[in-house]
Order: C-alpha cells, then sequence, then structure tokens
C-alpha cells in the first residue's frame, strides 16, 4: 500500500513538473507574442510619425504653390489690364488722327 501510494505520488509529482515546465512555456511564447506585437506597434507608430511629417511637408508645399500661384495671377490680371489700357489709347490716338 505505500508501495502504491509512493507510485501514485512520485506520478503526480511528475505530472505537476511537466504541466508546470509546460504552463511557463506558455508564458513565455505568450510574452514573445507580446513583445513582438510591442515591437510592430512602435515600428507602426513610427511609421505614421514619419507619413505625419511628410503629409505636413505636402501640405505646406502646396500652401507656397498656392500662393505663389496666387501672385502669379495677380501680375497676370495687372497686366492684362495694362495691356488693355494701353490698346484703348492707342485706338483713342488712331480715331483722333483719322478724324484729323
Amino acid at each position: 500500500m505505500i508501495k502504491k501510494v509512493l507510485k501514485v505520488g512520485a506520478i503526480m509529482l511528475v505530472l505537476g513538473v511537466a504541466s508546470g515546465c509546460a504552463s511557463q512555456a506558455a508564458i513565455d511564447a505568450a510574452q514573445a507574442t507580446a513583445d513582438a506585437a510591442a515591437r510592430d506597434a512602435a515600428a507602426a507608430k513610427s511609421a505614421a510619425e514619419a507619413a505625419r511629417a511628410a503629409a505636413d511637408s505636402a501640405a505646406q508645399a502646396a500652401a507656397s504653390a498656392q500662393s505663389t500661384a496666387d501672385q502669379a495671377l495677380s501680375a497676370a490680371t495687372e497686366a492684362q489690364a495694362c495691356c488693355e489700357a494701353n490698346r484703348d489709347r492707342l485706338e483713342r490716338m488712331f480715331q483722333t488722327s483719322q478724324s484729323k
């Protein structure tokens, strides 16, 4: 009877140790997965920050280009007004020379 109890105890001890090792292995695997997920999240955050910086730079360049385009439109409008004023002045001069 004592031998049987010792055998059962030994078996329980082996099973307990084996399940403890299995549990530790599962914990280690879960920790490795969590570490990998944390590294992936950090990489994604870094990529998102880089993308945001690029978008901010692009927005700034677009605003600068819009400002330049607005200045060009203003200069073109002034040049067109000047051209029309010169044409009108020359037309009046021509009409005056024809009437004499």
